[in-house]
């Protein structure tokens, strides 16, 4: 299997392109090989059913241009950090050896986006370690980025992503069963992902591009310094 240059992972379908749709778009353009790896099917969410999500999570990958998308079906709301669940991400990093990997923020009103960043970043760690799962050859990753989804802080990178808002907008709106709003008849219950969500990522994309003087621009934390050759 060829090697990917970003493996992104979120906790639902949905949460990385809320996050960084923009940026995988403009990477693609860019000629890098991007990939998604959802680590639940969204089985407890109010709306849709794991099969809508899927074809959903399907639709968007093909307007980002992804090079792949994977489920691990580990159990939502049931991301524990176990030693199997950090195994099921380490085989996924080890089997695309992505050279950068992204993971939500590890501070989310979420719990799922939480946890879904402590077993990302276990994860990454592990994959390195030769004698861990020796079956498959270690995976060392250059950086570890945290993507916005809900609560932002702590912003540390931007990344201009003002030629691909249309294309980040049209990966959200794969999602109907999440962020429409209920027609009259349908059962559907009101969340807040369906009351002018996508407005309010947009809003929120604007202000971050707003203080560069971008049209609009993706935040992403860090942990570990980044390495620059020349400023």
């Amino acid at each position: 299997m060829s090697s990917l240059d970003i493996l992104a992972f979120g906790a639902h379908p949905d949460d990385v392109e809320i996050g960084m749709g923009g940026t995988i778009a403009k990477h693609v353009q860019a000629g890098m090989k991007v990939g998604i790896c959802d680590l639940t099917r969204a089985e407890m969410s109010s709306n849709g059913t794991v099969e809508q999500r899927r074809q959903e999570a399907d639709e968007a990958s093909k307007v980002l241009g992804l090079s792949m998308r994977s489920c691990l079906a580990l159990p939502d709301r049931g991301l524990t950090g176990s030693a199997e669940q950090i195994a099921a991400v380490v085989k996924e990093i080890r089997l695309h050896r992505p050279r950068l990997v992204f993971a939500p923020y590890w501070e989310d009103r979420h719990p799922d986006h939480n946890s879904c960043s402590r077993i990302i970043e276990e994860a990454v760690f592990n994959s390195k370690l030769r004698r861990y799962m020796p079956e498959l050859p270690p995976v060392q990753v250059e950086q570890l980025f945290f993507y916005y989804i809900n609560d932002m802080k702590d912003v540390r990178m931007t990344i201009d992503i003002s030629g691909f808002y249309e294309t980040k907008i049209q990966a959200l709106q794969c999602y109907r069963s999440q962020f429409e709003p209920a027609r009259e008849g349908e059962d559907k219950v009101a969340t807040p992902l369906n009351q002018r969500y996508i407005e309010r990522v947009t809003a929120r994309d604007q202000l971050v591009g707003s203080q560069r003087q971008l049209a609009y621009a993706e935040g992403f934390a860090v942990k570990q310094p980044l390495v620059v050759e020349y400023l």
